[in-house]
């Protein structure tokens, strides 16, 4: 008798909505940043699309606002409570936190972080190595956690393009090539053979998952 397959789990990994700083000044960690209007039409959209899926068992955000923010509506919309996971947090930058991006272009240090990231730790903060293995670990615990279904994980730009660059087998010091746009959906298949990337940056009406 041949056992049938295990199904994969589908994971909906969206960035969190625009911010008044989205583009202009590195946020970090720092508490007390919230969704601007267009963020939170951008949430609203993410969630009317993920509520036509005809399954998802449980829905994440990392604990920062505006990921919770973006999460509240895709909640509410399938019905579910909101889950913190703090393993979708975003990059801890430590002393670079604040800083205006126009500026820390100009760094020398800006270069690595562009073209050498795996050989980059911002100081008093977290290496781009340690942030992927951080999502990647939290990311292997909800699909543990709900084999077989589809979950939503609201996180943040860098984690989800380095989850998304080990689902490619892509080495991490090219994940800055990836697009992840505020709002956007990316989706990640993980099965028992490995992951398989269904969609990334999906902006429109459809969403890869059912």
């Amino acid at each position: 008798m041949v056992r049938a397959a295990r199904k994969p789990t589908i994971v909906l990994l969206v960035r969190h909505g625009q911010t008044a700083t989205t583009g202009h000044v590195l946020p970090g960690r720092a508490p007390g940043l919230h969704l601007s209007d267009d963020g939170r039409r951008q949430a609203e959209a993410a969630a009317q699309r993920i509520a036509r899926l005809k399954r998802v068992a449980a829905v994440y955000a990392s604990p920062l606002e505006r990921a919770r923010e973006t999460a509240m509506p895709i909640a509410r919309a399938r019905g579910l409570a909101l889950r913190i996971e703090r393993g979708l947090l975003e990059l801890d930058i430590g002393s670079w936190t604040g800083a205006r991006l126009d500026r820390v272009s100009k760094r020398p240090e800006w270069s690595t972080v562009q073209r050498y990231p795996s050989g980059f730790r911002f100081p008093d903060g977290e290496s781009f190595v340690e942030m992927q293995a951080r999502i990647t670990a939290a990311l292997a615990r909800l699909v543990d956690r709900h084999r077989g279904s589809v979950v939503v994980a609201v996180s943040h730009a860098d984690p989800i393009k380095a989850a998304l660059a080990q689902a490619l087998g892509m080495h991490l010091d090219l994940f800055q090539r990836l697009a992840v746009a505020p709002g956007s959906i990316t989706t990640i298949a993980y099965g028992a053979v490995g992951p398989t990337v269904l969609g990334v940056n999906s902006l429109g009406d459809g969403v890869a998952a059912s």
